[in-house]
């Protein structure tokens, strides 16, 4: 099967207990239509860089799955239909990569991003 990476966002004025219950309550969603949540992970309240419905800031979460095209169709439905999300962005991959997302790894922990210091070191043009 397919495998995908779903984020959403849900509206901020919801409790962490009913964010994350929407989390599981479209895991099952994809599970009665041939799927499975092989990881999911809740982010937290984070503020979003533009307005969206009128909330500045929104629960996000990430689901990791495993499901036919047809679940994945009737979940982004039913999130779209669902009066607390308020955004789904849901991508195909090619493979889950292994242990947290990036957004849940310390920052000390992450590869690749070069040494920040490096960038004052720069000579730089006073006009």
């Amino acid at each position: 099967m397919p495998l995908y990476e779903h984020v959403f966002i849900a509206r901020q004025d919801l409790a962490n207990a009913q964010a994350e219950a929407l989390i599981e309550h479209f895991g099952s969603v994809l599970a009665d239509n041939g799927g499975r949540v092989v990881g999911q992970e809740y982010w937290g309240v984070k503020t979003m860089s533009y307005r969206i419905n009128k909330n500045r800031k929104g629960h996000y979460a990430f689901l990791r799955t495993d499901a036919p095209a047809e679940a994945v169709q009737e979940m982004e439905r039913l999130m779209r239909l669902h009066e607390d999300v308020m955004r789904v962005l849901t991508v195909k991959v090619d493979a889950h990569e292994e242990g947290p997302s990036v957004q849940m790894q310390k920052r000390e922990d992450r590869e690749g991003r070069g040494d920040r210091r490096d960038r004052d070191d720069r000579p730089r043009d006073r006009r």
